[in-house]
């Protein structure tokens, strides 16, 4: 056990105190403390240590704080214990004492020494008296602003529990009390690794829904594979301890947290990222999932294939990770979700890949083929269904009755189909509805009651129109400054005093003229004369100099917003090289800053141009011929 530490403090003479009485009369505070009628506020932009500091000074000088409220005190030294009250918070100044008073040597001498113990402060409080010359001991009162300053100065500088300080205070009776309390640190929590994915286990129990009911229609986990990019394991960072205080105020840091990396447990096939909400373990590739018992590292494996077809009986609903190849049918009501996916059979139901490419090697009826991001290829036909890539490319030799969306689209024959894209080629289209930036379809025509309609894309430029317009009366306003600095420069320059001199001066500065003395001297004093004025033209040489700077620059932003505005316009083109009936060519205003137009649901698909596109502004309308359109022609 460490022996107990005793504190005395140093006597202040009467002079000391005069002394501190005169500062405080001044209001001599350091600058982080300011004292009011009010009461004594911090300055709450002064960082901890000047407050600290200020303190310091304030009881070292025979000083106390009036009426102190020691939590907030406390919460501003060293930014521990309750927070603020609502009323301080956001506030430029933080009220803490009801004003700064004299601190006496005879009031001192009421404080008796503290005793310290395995970071306890004990104090022994009693009835006190004060010495008054030339008379016996009068009766007094302890305060507990003076027992804070007290204590600083004899060391004790944080943990004072002043409810107990001030409730024996109050009584008036003798009591021996724990007066200050170290704080210890709080232990900080070590990293560790979380599973976010039930995918890591393999279960071929029925698929539980967020609900809480199961999905019979899919298994929980029939083959152990993961998604691409599905999160496996994230990193719980370790947590900082919170740090203590000594009764000295000095900080006793908390021991650091033990921290792990996810390097030790990442195998082949996956990666480290790095995102707003934490440190992720990422399957990198669609596949087959394995950790190895020895050194837990987790590895993702080639695709899977099966030969069993798609159904209720064999695998359920798929949702894969790794790439799939099926060489049975896929049956209506089953859904297949995975990256790379290959048919080789009949598709009734849904295909649904994360990125990739689809392919289907027969038909599709009555299904869907939607890819997040990549191609979708069909070799046979696509019937009643609905063809989707938010990013890629669509080829189908036959559609019919189908909606087909992708940034490119290729299609042998369509008949019946809403179709839409950035860059859509067609051979034959029969009662369609096409759109698209760039279209070229090289026969189309209606099919009994289903009109032909083509709709040429054209972005919406308004929001570079308008930023020019701005930039242009930004640059007109700076060349009308421009011009006004330059006549006041000429109106200055021509003054005749100024030409002569500005004349003589630039000879004498060529040694074309060689001055007497007394020239000289008549030099310097037409110089003298003139020196208002050219320090008038220099200040305007200078405005001017600015304002033709700014005008380079608002004249480079506006070549660069006509370069973007060009730059999204360029690519707006229709050509059906041969309209064989009815055929209808429209233009549709999209704004490219919301995204593609191909990156929608399907019945919005068909709203956007089976019924609101008949209000388009019209292009061609006409049963024969041929049309050959471009933006800006």
């Amino acid at each position: 056990m460490p022996a107990p530490c005793h504190h005395t403090r140093p006597r202040k003479t009467v002079s000391d105190d005069a002394l501190a009485d005169d500062e405080l009369a001044d209001d001599g505070l350091p600058s982080a403390v300011v004292r009011r009628p009010d009461g004594v506020y911090f300055r709450a932009d002064a960082q901890a240590v000047a407050c600290q500091a200020a303190v310091n000074q304030v009881f070292l000088s025979s000083a106390c704080f009036a009426g102190l409220d020691y939590s907030v005190f406390i919460r501003v030294l060293y930014n521990c214990g309750p927070a603020l009250p609502q009323g301080l918070q956001n506030q430029a100044l933080i009220r803490f004492a009801d004003d700064v008073q004299p601190f006496p040597s005879a009031r001192r001498e009421l404080y008796k020494a503290v005793r310290i113990v395995h970071g306890e402060a004990e104090y022994y409080f009693e009835p006190v008296f004060l010495e008054v010359p030339d008379a016996p001991p009068q009766p007094a009162r302890l305060d507990f602003g003076e027992f804070v300053a007290d204590m600083w100065v004899k060391g004790i500088r944080f943990g004072i529990d002043a409810p107990a300080v001030k409730a024996v205070i109050a009584s008036g009776k003798a009591a021996r009390i724990v007066a200050a309390r170290r704080l210890d640190p709080t232990p900080g929590v070590d990293a560790a690794f979380v599973e976010v994915s039930r995918d890591i286990h393999r279960s071929n129990a029925p698929r539980e829904m967020a609900d809480g009911r199961l999905d019979w229609h899919t298994f929980q986990n029939r083959f152990p594979q993961v998604k691409a990019h599905t999160r496996l394991l994230r990193k719980v960072p370790r947590v900082a301890g919170v740090r203590g205080y000594e009764l000295s105020g000095i900080v006793i840091e908390p021991p650091p947290p033990r921290d792990i990396e996810l390097s030790t447990v990442a195998g082949t096939g996956t990666v480290i990222e790095h995102q707003p909400d934490g440190e992720y373990l990422v399957a990198a590739v669609e596949g087959f999932l394995h950790v190895d018992p020895s050194s837990k590292r987790i590895s993702i494996g080639p695709k899977i294939i099966s030969r069993e077809g798609v159904s209720a009986r064999t695998t359920g609903n798929l949702q894969l990770a790794g790439e799939y190849e099926e060489f049975g049918e896929v049956q209506e009501q089953r859904t297949v979700e995975g990256g790379s996916i290959t048919i080789h059979g009949d598709v009734f139901g849904k295909i649904s890949s994360r990125g990739g490419t689809i392919v289907l090697h027969r038909n599709l009826v009555g299904g869907s083929a939607v890819n997040a991001n990549g191609d979708i290829r069909m070799k046979g036909v696509a019937s009643g269904a609905v063809l989707q890539t938010k990013n890629g490319e669509i080829t189908v030799a036959r559609a019919e009755n189908c909606v087909i969306s992708g940034t490119r689209v290729l299609v042998g024959e369509a008949v019946n189909c809403e179709i839409i894209g950035d860059d859509v080629m067609i051979k034959l289209a029969i009662g369609c509805a096409v759109a698209g930036r760039k279209i070229d379809i090289a026969s189309a025509g209606p099919r009994k009651q289903s009109e032909m309609l083509v709709f040429a894309l054209v972005p919406d430029t308004s929001k570079y129109d308008f930023k020019l317009a701005e930039l242009g009366t930004q640059l007109a306003r700076h060349e009308r400054e421009a011009a006004q600095r330059k006549n006041e420069m000429d109106g200055l320059t021509g003054q005749t005093e100024v030409r002569n001199y500005l004349t003589l001066a630039t000879r004498v500065r060529k040694h074309e003229v060689v001055l007497t003395p007394e020239q000289e001297q008549l030099f310097h004093k037409m110089a003298g004369a003139v020196g208002p004025t050219l320090k008038a033209v220099a200040k305007l040489s200078l405005a001017l100099k600015a304002e033709q700077v700014r005008q380079e620059q608002v004249r480079e932003q506006m070549a660069l917003v006509e370069r973007q505005k060009q730059q999204v316009m360029r690519g707006s083109r229709c050509v059906v090289r041969l309209v064989d009936g009815d055929v209808t060519v429209r233009s549709m205003v999209f704004n490219p800053d919301l995204g593609p137009l191909h990156d929608s649901a399907p019945k919005a698909i068909k709203a956007m141009l089976r019924t609101t596109g008949n209000s388009r502004p019209v292009l061609f309308s006409g049963s024969s011929g041929a049309v050959d359109w471009a933006l800006g022609e």
